[in-house]
């Protein structure tokens, strides 16, 4: 038991003596300045007036596209066109069943041949003026409601365009679940494009568009204008709406085609780099160069514009007049010491 509280004090004393005898060095490492000189190449980049034509792309859309149906559930007594048809203003396309038409045919009638006897005794003082407009009033609700009837009983064409759609046959009970037909003008057609915020006020109603390409025509160009510039701007996306206009004459543009726009902005004074200066962030989708100053490479994070040849548009991130290293990015670090080969 002495033994035992003799050397509890003994072995902290040794273990006390052994910490405090063993000042290990702390690991150094080698400063930046202390690293060898990477040799690199590098060239002076500089700002010129660069043109801002920016690609958009979406899926080309009818101008109008007008489901027709009648207001009510009702026998198809006939269908007059087809899908892929091109339809007129005014054209008959569906017929449906017409008896309410008929007993409502009859009834005006008699109301009207009432009505002109009740004008004529009014006229005499043989009726009130009372009498008399509660006929007139009558008739002209039965007239609205059979022109209505007429409307829902022969479906015509609201403007000239195609049928691309057609969801019944004749003999069917008309639902209601989808219209009957589809027509879409496709003279012009139209393209609406989500356009940055910056570009507001660059883009005016008319603007003319003559760079407009379509993936069903492959090396033709297609020309066209602003029809529209939506009023607000979209707070999530920080973009605004434009619609795009096309012609169409000859109708070779449909709708759902895939279509690409460039819009040309004016231009702008830019830095323009190699794209051989440009590197990729590992990881991420950031690029950067690096900048010499003073014997020495900084990292810079850019952003981009277009590419130009060889060359990439700088958005921002390097100043007109910057060496930037071109050649031995890949042993390169924040301030390391490089030495420029000519």
């Amino acid at each position: 038991m002495k033994k035992s509280i003799v050397l509890v004090p003994a072995l902290a004393a040794v273990l006390l003596t052994g910490c405090m005898g063993s000042k290990e060095t702390p690991t150094t490492f080698k400063s930046n300045d202390a690293l060898e000189a990477v040799n690199v190449k590098s060239k002076t980049v500089n700002a010129r007036e660069v043109e801002q034509l920016i690609e958009f792309s979406a899926n080309v859309q009818a101008d109008v596209t007008n489901n027709i149906a009648p207001q009510q559930p009702s026998r198809i007594r006939k269908i007059y066109t087809e899908v892929g048809r091109y339809v007129s203003k005014g054209d008959l396309l569906v017929e449906l069943d017409d008896n309410n038409l008929a007993q409502m045919e009859i009834s005006l009638a008699q109301q009207r041949i009432e009505f002109t006897r009740t004008e004529e005794l009014y006229k005499i003082g043989g009726v009130s003026k009372s009498s008399y407009e509660q006929a007139k009033a009558s008739l002209d609700v039965n007239e609205r409601q059979y022109k209505n009837i007429v409307e829902n009983t022969k479906l015509l064409a609201p403007t000239d365009g195609i049928v691309t759609a057609r969801n019944y046959d004749a003999g069917d009970l008309y639902s209601g679940a989808q219209p009957v037909l589809v027509v879409e003008k496709i003279t012009p057609v139209k393209i609406l494009l989500d356009v940055n915020e910056q570009y507001y006020k660059s883009v005016k109603v008319g603007m003319p568009i003559s760079n407009i390409t379509i993936d069903a025509y492959p090396n033709e160009t297609f020309e066209g204008r602003v029809s529209i510039v939506y009023p607000t701007v979209n707070a999530a996306t920080r973009t605004f709406q434009i619609e795009v206009q096309i012609a169409n004459l000859k109708q070779r543009v449909r709708p759902g085609m895939f279509a690409r726009v460039t819009l040309n902005f004016g231009t702008a004074n830019r830095v323009l780099v190699p794209d051989q200066a440009v590197v990729k962030q590992s990881g991420s989708g950031e690029r950067f160069v690096y900048v010499i100053s003073n014997g020495k490479a900084y990292h810079k994070t850019i952003e981009l514009g277009r590419r130009l040849g060889a060359e990439y548009e700088v958005l921002s991130g390097v100043e007109d007049g910057a060496e930037v290293v071109v050649f031995g990015q890949t042993l390169l670090s924040d301030g390391r010491d490089v030495n420029v080969l000519k």
